[in-house]
């Protein structure tokens, strides 16, 4: 999440990012990974509501479109408010193990996903601005940003398993 207003344990903010596969895994260590479970309660006209568990911690977020990027606004949850939330959800939550790396001024995540995703691996980073320009590291395969099945809310409508590719050949197509 990048510029925004935080009040107690509610935060408003604009997120602009961009999504990569990955053509091998990351050299060193990760400054650290969590383990994550999410859910989509609702998804209309490019809103949408989210419960994240990552870890111990429980998030509800609400995502709606914004100049650019998305507006997203997230505030923490109880455990029990959240398995109401989990079993309110129409669709398969996604699974996935998430991995921080530190690459200059950048932020990575490398979502490595599990379940009816399993194979399937995105990179993100968090831009400060629409135009900011960025390196990217040699781990880093084909731009996704454009393409909307990549997102986690589609994931959970139509699942990596369901496309009919393997990673490699999926990389491979996408011109990586």
């Amino acid at each position: 999440m990048i510029r925004g207003l935080s009040g107690g344990d509610k935060k408003v903010n604009v997120e602009i990012e961009r999504k990569f596969l990955i053509l091998a895994k990351p050299r060193g260590k990760p400054l650290r990974s969590h383990k994550i479970r999410q859910g989509y309660i609702a998804r209309e006209g490019g809103n949408v509501v989210r419960i994240r568990q990552q870890d111990d911690l429980y998030i509800l977020s609400v995502k709606t479109p914004a100049k650019t990027g998305r507006y997203e606004i997230e505030t923490n949850i109880s455990a029990a408010e959240a398995e109401v939330l989990f079993a309110a959800c129409p669709r398969p939550v996604i699974k996935k193990i998430r991995h921080i790396y530190q690459l200059g001024d950048h932020i990575w995540e490398v979502d490595i996903f599990a379940g009816s995703n399993k194979g399937l691996i995105v990179a993100e980073v968090e831009l400060s601005s629409e135009g900011e320009k960025i390196t990217l590291p040699d781990w880093i395969g084909p731009e996704v940003t454009a393409f909307q099945k990549f997102y986690n809310a589609n994931l959970s409508v139509n699942p990596f398993r369901n496309w009919g590719v393997k990673y490699e050949d999926l990389v491979a197509r996408m011109g990586g």
